[in-house]
């Protein structure tokens, strides 16, 4: 159980440093976010809970196919904003797009015989 809890605290530690850095300097909180800390942070986890090297390699390769349909939602977001689209529409509108995005890249990488 305090395992969990220190998983949880250094977690939001983590997202809230990057919030308060971003206050700052947007670019400065954009670049941190950018990292894949978080990503990092899941792997050491779940290399610390399971020691499975082919579950971890697994978790890797699908972090990455997940990634590339992310990236259109994080101009979509900025697009709207500067057109006058309220906050909640924005992020609604490139949640949606990165939902649909995932599913597709799914579907498209099963064509491959690559399975997420």
């Amino acid at each position: 159980m305090h395992y969990l809890v220190i998983k949880t605290i250094v977690s939001a530690i983590l997202i809230v440093i990057i919030s308060e850095i971003a206050k700052r300097s947007p670019a400065l909180g954009a670049l941190i976010a950018s990292l894949p800390l978080v990503s990092v942070l899941g792997m050491i986890w779940l290399w610390r809970d399971t020691q499975d090297s082919a579950r971890l390699a697994d978790h890797t390769q699908a972090t990455f196919w997940y990634v590339l349909p992310s990236l259109p939602m994080f101009l979509l977001i900025p697009f709207m904003l500067r057109s006058g689209a309220p906050f909640w529409l924005a992020l609604g509108t490139g949640v949606a797009l990165n939902a649909v995005l995932y599913i597709a890249m799914t579907a498209i990488l099963a064509r491959f015989g690559l399975s997420l």
